[in-house]
């Protein structure tokens, strides 16, 4: 009896695990006329009233990659020991952490952002906590391809691609988790930057991982994005990689899938009442 109760646990997770995978990309494919309309409109509102429209989008992390070398490699002249320059590890790390914080800390309000819009019709929520990764994604990935590029060669900026779209996978089912939390626990909104903030400087990103103590090192382990930045390095600029800092980072997001799936859906109904 306990055995068959354990199997069917199991069975009953995997089916939620499968469906917590596959459900954002339906909702993707059913709902892309919507999520095309939101998102030209998103576009619109953050470049409306300026002369460049919808290159800034673009210009700004570009921007930001100019002000990041400048600093880096012309004052500071932050120099390390070993193959990759410090301003080329720094620039291919920096850009996937704020690509990934910048569609954390959004979905964070995006229910509320576009509450307006179901809280008297009917309307698919789980379009929503894609919008944000749409967005970064359209805004991050060609930058960080052309960083990569310019910086590692031309298969470097094919690799940027690849990790983009694999980052955007990666976070899908925190998006869902946190675009929940954020509506029903008022109270994250005001803590998140500041663990954010926490989790970069836990993350090999500001500093190589020889950098750190050796006793410190071991506690990289329970970072995910230590080893997701891992992953990243190792692509781009052949640094060594374990198949722990591929294991990991896949396990937490196996097991967050099912929960973030189900916690959105059983939400759903309670969702109009929050706002």
């Amino acid at each position: 009896m306990a055995l068959q109760l354990s199997l069917g646990t199991l069975h009953r997770f995997w089916t939620l695990t499968v469906a917590g995978l596959f459900g954002p990309f339906q909702v993707l494919s059913q709902q892309r006329q919507l999520l095309y309309r939101l998102l030209k409109r998103d576009i619109a509102a953050r470049t409306s009233g300026a002369l460049l429209g919808w290159v800034w989008l673009l210009a700004q992390p570009a921007l930001q990659v100019v002000s990041f070398w400048f600093l880096l490699d012309f004052v500071l002249r932050v120099r390390t020991p070993g193959k990759v320059a410090f301003v080329d590890y720094f620039l291919t790390g920096m850009l996937p952490w704020l690509f990934i914080s910048e569609v954390l800390s959004r979905n964070l309000s995006v229910l509320s952002e576009f509450g307006a819009l179901y809280q008297r019709t009917v309307f698919p929520l789980k379009a929503l906590p894609l919008l944000p990764v749409l967005v970064s994604g359209i805004i991050y990935t060609p930058i960080y391809a052309a960083v990569a590029g310019v910086l590692a060669g031309p298969m470097a900026a094919a690799s940027a691609v690849l990790i983009m779209f694999g980052l955007l996978v990666w976070v899908l089912p925190a998006c869902y988790l946190l675009a929940v939390l954020g509506l029903f626990v008022k109270e994250l909104r005001h803590v998140f930057p500041f663990l954010l903030t926490m989790a970069m400087y836990l993350t090999p990103i500001l500093y190589s991982p020889q950098m750190l103590p050796a006793g410190f090192r071991t506690f990289l382990v329970f970072n995910p994005f230590a080893d997701v930045m891992a992953l990243i390095h190792s692509l781009l600029h052949d640094l060594p990689a374990t198949p722990g800092n591929v294991l990991r980072p896949l396990l937490c997001w196996a097991l967050l899938l099912a929960p973030a799936w189900v916690l959105f859906h059983r939400a759903e109904p309670h969702m109009r009442e929050v706002l």
